[in-house]
């Protein structure tokens, strides 16, 4: 299992904004081609994803689960397929547990998908996620794509590292095919 980040890794991050409809909605150059990927090595995918532009009153909820179903709707027509989108509509002042750097996210689908999370992979563009992926004991990769530049160059302040720094989403599929298939795994 794959846990992903969704803006900055999968698709362009708005910097300093908030997606709130489709056509804001841009892929990445190879990101469904890295999901279409994982599904056929067998690799289930989960995106985990922070938006909090809900609680700040820049988008509804309603906005936002129609960009994830036309999101998840270009993925499958593609060849990819992601099991569930997990998000946070919470701000970062409500301190909720549903928030990466917290792994609310993480144990709601595991309990939701039985899934062994330290048997899983987890691809973000910010330390957060890589923060969060570590406490539920993931092996993480930091892409430098989105935030990812950025977040490399506060690392001095960085309280984990990554297991792999890479230069995106397809480079981390890579890593993570490689590494399933020498460690025979299953998923």
């Amino acid at each position: 299992m794959v846990f992903i980040d969704r803006d900055g890794v999968i698709n362009k991050n708005l910097f300093g904004d908030y997606i709130k409809n489709w056509e804001e909605f841009k892929f990445l150059p190879g990101s469904l081609n890295s999901l279409k990927l994982l599904k056929a090595n067998g690799i289930k995918v989960i995106v985990v994803s922070n938006q909090s532009g809900v609680a700040k009153g820049l988008m509804t909820l309603e906005q936002l689960e129609n960009v994830n179903q036309k999101f998840l709707k270009a993925v499958r027509d593609y060849g990819g397929e992601i099991e569930a989108v997990y998000y946070c509509v919470h701000s970062p002042d409500d301190n909720c547990e549903c928030r990466k750097p917290k792994p609310g996210l993480f144990f709601k689908a595991s309990k939701d998908f039985g899934i062994d999370l330290e048997r899983t992979y987890t691809v973000g563009d910010y330390i957060s996620d890589i923060e969060a992926g570590t406490s539920v004991g993931s092996k993480t990769i930091l892409v430098r794509t989105g935030r990812g530049e950025e977040t490399l160059l506060s690392r001095d302040k960085w309280s984990v590292e990554p297991d792999y720094i890479v230069s995106d989403l397809y480079e981390a599929v890579e890593i993570i095919i490689k590494l399933k298939i020498k460690n025979n795994e299953q998923y």
